[in-house]
């Protein structure tokens, strides 16, 4: 077995023991190398990225929470080229683009023989010119909407005016171009859309924010009052299940504005 499908199987190996540890010695028999090769493998898979860490004191080893890693997925050439066309277009100001720049490494890391060319040669031929961002706002909403929590947010509306938020984060959601945070305004007290490029500051707050369907804010709640622009009308009617979606064409009353 050589090093790269080993440091396969080892993750593979913690996900099928977790939680518990599994000791150098169990791993070095189970791959017939030496206990420094089985300690080198799981540095060299820690500093990568991949969760795994020392479990130290009696019935110590090394883990992996399986709920932060794959199991292992085979990509053919095309899908893989796929991928790495679709990561590369993706700019710093859209949300998780770090994510999905390390995601994109890992892809190009993965990939061997004319497979690793033909995924490299395309991705070059993809170039996204970068707007202006913040990167510590789109960071901030991120952080919100992973860890459920309540973001406050400055915002500037189409119509210059300023005002400060506690929201509720539901989700992203993309159009024409822009994104927009769809989230519970409790200021407005009903759900809303605000454009991130019109969020002009952003900090998450030591507080749970209570759980909203995305469906539901696009859609809009008792309260909502004004129809949303084009865009985010559009949106709610696609993200609303089939049973419940209208046959005609006009914005539904109610639907999440725009902020």
């Amino acid at each position: 077995m050589d090093r790269t499908a080993r440091l396969y199987a080892l993750v593979e190996e913690l996900r099928a023991a977790a939680p518990r540890p599994v000791t150098v010695a169990a791993l070095a028999a189970r791959f017939e190398v030496s206990a420094r090769t089985v300690q080198r493998d799981l540095q060299a898979l820690m500093h990568s990225g991949v969760p795994v860490r020392a479990v130290t004191g009696r019935g110590g080893g090394w883990a992996v929470d399986p709920r932060t890693t794959l199991p292992p997925i085979r990509l053919t050439a095309d899908e893989a080229s796929a991928l790495t066309a679709a990561l590369a277009t993706v700019d710093a100001a859209t949300p998780y683009a770090d994510a999905a720049r390390t995601a994109a490494q890992k892809i190009a890391a993965a990939l061997s023989g004319p497979g690793a060319v033909a995924a490299r040669e395309l991705a070059e031929r993809i170039v996204a010119l970068p707007p202006r961002h913040d990167g510590g706002i789109r960071g901030a909403v991120e952080r919100a909407l992973a860890e459920q929590c309540v973001l406050r947010l400055t915002y500037t509306d189409a119509a210059g005016q300023e005002s400060e938020r506690d929201v509720e984060p539901a989700g992203l959601l993309t159009a024409e171009g822009r994104w927009y945070l769809i989230a519970w305004c409790r200021t407005r007290r009903a759900g809303r859309g605000f454009r991130l490029d019109r969020i002009t500051a952003a900090a998450p707050v030591d507080e749970a924010a209570r759980p909203h369907d995305l469906s539901g804010l696009l859609l809009g709640s008792a309260g909502a009052g004004a129809a949303p622009p084009g865009a985010l009308a559009d949106l709610a009617t696609a993200a609303s299940p089939p049973r419940s979606r209208r046959t005609s064409t006009s914005p539904s009353r109610g639907a999440a504005p725009a902020s």
